[in-house]
């Protein structure tokens, strides 16, 4: 009997730079890309369970519920789930999900790298990019987290629990013919583009990496250039992304409405 094929049918965004008239203008451009599900990972970034900037625990908060419907909703159609709390593996030691990921295929010959450039972002984040100076407890950059907040759940069956070991993650899926990744979590401008496991690596190993637009956030301090309200700031981050890295998507899996 032939499998069940289970798809997902995603609208990717990108910005491409026209020169029209002899102008030059960024143009959005969208189209629709059909993934199976069985070939996508969903890559869920550094979502602790507490931050040392106040306003960034409070809002990764709101983005769990979010990313658990989505990842719940993913899962079900048959897209792997990819737990990535970089510096809190400790926590999961034992567990299944994490054994799963380390067992395996070691890191080896992969294929040659693709150049990829590390083009200035479009804030300021030199700071720290605390938004709430006023309200926090630590320095910038104290270690603060312990796991991945428990609003996110773990399907220890099904799952892989991955610290910032990208050289690690990329063999693990190219061996299960892995080759499309949805990132989503924290930080836009921070661990999203540059850990191990990142967009600017996934890219470099010969993946297709999108951002889901809607479940990221960046770090940054309106008190910075360029001087606008922290939302805004991470719209910036997302457009630059669009514009020189990879596509963007809006709630990739939506929660399926109940049935009356």
């Amino acid at each position: 009997m032939a499998e069940n094929i289970v798809n997902l049918t995603l609208t990717l965004r990108q910005q491409e730079l026209i020169r029209k008239n002899g102008y030059s203008f960024w143009e959005i451009r969208e189209k629709t890309a059909v993934w199976p599900a069985r070939e996508t990972a969903f890559i869920l970034v550094d979502m602790w369970d507490r931050h040392w900037c106040a306003g960034a625990t409070a809002r990764c908060g709101v983005l769990a519920v979010k990313i658990n419907r989505a990842a719940r909703e993913a899962r079900k159609k048959g897209v792997l789930i990819v737990h990535a709390p970089s510096d809190t593996m400790d926590f999961y030691r034992s567990q299944s999900a994490r054994e799963r990921f380390l067992s395996g295929p070691a890191a080896g010959p992969g294929p040659e790298q693709a150049p990829v450039e590390d083009y200035p972002l479009p804030i300021d984040d030199s700071d720290g990019g605390s938004d709430t100076p006023a309200l926090d407890s630590y320095a910038p950059n104290t270690k603060v987290w312990t796991r991945q907040t428990e609003t996110i759940e773990i399907d220890q069956d099904l799952d892989l629990v991955c610290g910032d070991e990208g050289k690690r993650l990329f063999p693990l899926l190219r061996a299960r013919g892995i080759r499309r990744l949805i990132y989503m979590g924290v930080h836009t401008n921070m661990c999203v583009l540059n850990r191990s496991f990142g967009i600017k690596n996934a890219l470099r190993e010969g993946f297709t990496p999108v951002l889901a637009r809607d479940l990221t956030d960046a770090m940054y301090n309106p008190e910075k250039p360029p001087y606008v309200n922290h939302d805004e700031g991470t719209r910036l981050v997302v457009e630059y992304i669009e514009k020189k890295y990879c596509p963007t998507v809006f709630s990739p899996v939506p929660e399926e409405e109940p049935v009356i």
